[in-house]
């Protein structure tokens, strides 16, 4: 039988392994219990519930809300509250846990552009030749766009890929985020759940090198040498500069002198970036010199800066013109928005009820809505689709649906739209991009279809909702979508009132880091109301082509 025969000494090593073991044991649990605790309290401090709560701290700013849920800018010294509201501080808290809410990662760059003309119920009306008015074919447009462009804008193919050379320069910027406007909600007073998608992500600070990029890929490919166009505010003459620059091709553009003037830090980006800006009417073209003869001063127009450019497109066979919305294959490129807007509000569990974009060629409102539009046809939702256009250049609500020239010069193909009149040059409202005298005649059928509605805002509106947005939100939008804000912020109250909980969903273009000047008139008093020159449009409407 096996006996134990312990020394005292032996005895004493064993108590004092056995104190060493608990004491070990008695460190590893609260070591454990400290990193529970330290893991649970930075989860809580990265939550809602702890923004919430920090956000209720300071409550000083909401005495500077009226009644209809505004920010009352005049009682405002220059900033919320006498020290900066808490809630504030956070903003970009709620952005980045509105992406990871989003998992982008899952969120891939779309492969395809949707071609909403597939899924129309009647065709658009075709494009008619200038001088015969039969229906445009190919070849008329061969001296003008690509032939891969061309057949994009006839093609009634559902989806057409997109170039993998494309895609990767997309991946710059793409995808971009769908952020949920809690702050603006939470100003509002409002049970409406408010979202926007922010394209001010990308090189130019807007959507349009969703659809630069492809245009001189496609240029490329066929050896042009040179591409020309016209900007408004200048976003557009911006992304097609930089895609160039990427490209390695020759851009030269002409900017409204409106915003040419305005905005001087648009052409400064566009020169950088390589190109040639003129102001728009010049004395460098034929149709410039003549509208300049008529008024030395005049302010411009989109249209007579697309007659300019599509002119040296005309006489010069080694360059060709490019066009930042209207047709059909710029609204197909844009569609890269409302794509991936579909997938990130399928990860969040959101249906949109109603759907917001501002409109003056209508490339971003396109982008975004098409999609969605493509679903509510399939019975798969039914948001209601609304565009949101100036009161001083209201195409799509006060124009006339009839076959118009693109441009004020008569060079382009006649195309049926909504129109002002061809002839027609609105004032220099702030929103340079939206001062097109007619809209994307994708979009007008759309419209006459009565598959989407529309609205015009007047300035003022539109820039206190524009400063209502970035004291909340903390971005300052381009003074383009302040329109759809402007439309935006009237559902959101009319919820309010409703007790309506409706999702929004809103196309913030591009952000206004460039349009200070404006911001700083309105923040002065300087921007006011224009009236809606009725005889103004009437007069340019005798102008439009007689078509059977």
């Amino acid at each position: 039988m096996l006996k134990w025969d312990l020394s005292d000494v032996m005895l004493e090593r064993l108590h004092f392994l056995f104190l060493l073991g608990t004491l070990c044991w008695f460190g590893s649990a609260m070591c454990l219990l400290l990193d529970f605790t330290f893991a649970f309290l930075f989860s809580f401090w990265k939550s809602t519930a702890f923004l919430s709560l920090v956000s209720n701290l300071d409550r000083s700013w909401q005495f500077y809300v009226n009644k209809a849920g505004q920010l009352d800018i005049e009682q405002l010294p220059g900033r919320l509250s006498p020290r900066t509201p808490r809630h504030l501080r956070f903003s970009n808290g709620y952005r980045t846990k509105a992406a990871s809410n989003l998992n982008l990662k899952s969120v891939e760059v779309p492969r395809q552009w949707y071609n909403l003309v597939a899924d129309l119920p009647v065709k658009p009306p075709p494009p008619l030749h200038s001088k015969t008015l039969e229906p445009l074919k190919p070849e008329d447009l061969s001296h003008f766009y690509a032939d891969e462009l061309i057949k994009q804008e006839t093609s009634t193919d559902r989806y057409i890929n997109i170039p993998d050379e494309v895609v990767d320069i997309y991946k710059l910027w793409r995808p971009t985020p769908l952020i949920r406007a809690k702050r603006l909600e939470k100003l509002l007073d409002t049970p409406a759940r408010i979202y926007y998608k922010y394209e001010g992500v990308s090189p130019s600070g807007s959507h349009k090198p969703n659809s630069a990029v492809p245009q001189v890929w496609y240029n490329v490919q066929e050896g042009v040498k040179n591409v020309v166009t016209e900007t408004g505010a200048g976003q557009w003459g911006c992304s097609l500069a930089f895609a160039c620059s990427i490209f390695g091709i020759g851009c030269e553009v002409w900017q409204v002198r409106a915003s040419y003037d305005q905005k001087p830090y648009r052409r400064i980006m566009m020169e950088t970036w390589g190109a040639k800006v003129h102001p728009s009417p010049s004395n460098i073209t034929d149709v410039g010199r003549k509208f300049l003869q008529v008024d030395p001063s005049s302010s411009g127009s989109l249209g007579i800066a697309i007659s300019e450019a599509t002119e040296v497109a005309t006489l010069n066979v080694d360059t060709r013109y490019c066009l930042g919305s209207v047709l059909n294959h710029v609204l197909l490129h844009q569609t890269v928005i409302g794509e991936e807007c579909l997938k990130q509000m399928e990860a969040l569990g959101e249906n949109p009820d109603v759907v917001i974009g501002c409109t003056g060629g209508g490339s971003n409102f396109a982008g975004l809505v098409f999609p969605f539009l493509r679903e509510k046809l399939a019975g798969k939702m039914n948001p209601v689709i609304r565009a949101a256009e100036p009161a001083a250049c209201p195409s799509l609500t006060k124009g006339v649906y009839a076959y118009d020239y693109g441009d004020t010069a008569g060079m382009t193909p006649l195309m049926k739209m909504h129109t002002l009149g061809h002839n027609f040059i609105p004032d220099p409202i702030h929103a340079g991009g939206l001062r097109y005298h007619g809209i994307a005649p994708l979009i007008s059928h759309v419209c006459n279809l009565g598959l989407l509605e529309a609205i015009s805002l007047p300035q003022t509106e539109c820039f206190r909702g524009a400063v209502q947005f970035a004291r909340s939100e903390g971005l300052i939008p381009a003074p383009e979508p302040t329109h759809a804000i402007a439309a935006t912020i009237r559902e959101a109250l009319r919820c309010r009132e409703t007790g309506e909980s409706k999702v929004i969903l809103t196309a913030m273009s591009g952000h206004g880091h460039f349009d200070l000047p404006v911001y700083e008139k309105y923040l002065r008093g300087g921007i006011t109301d224009l009236s809606f020159a009725k005889e103004k449009i009437q007069e340019s409407l005798t102008t439009i082509p007689q078509v059977a």
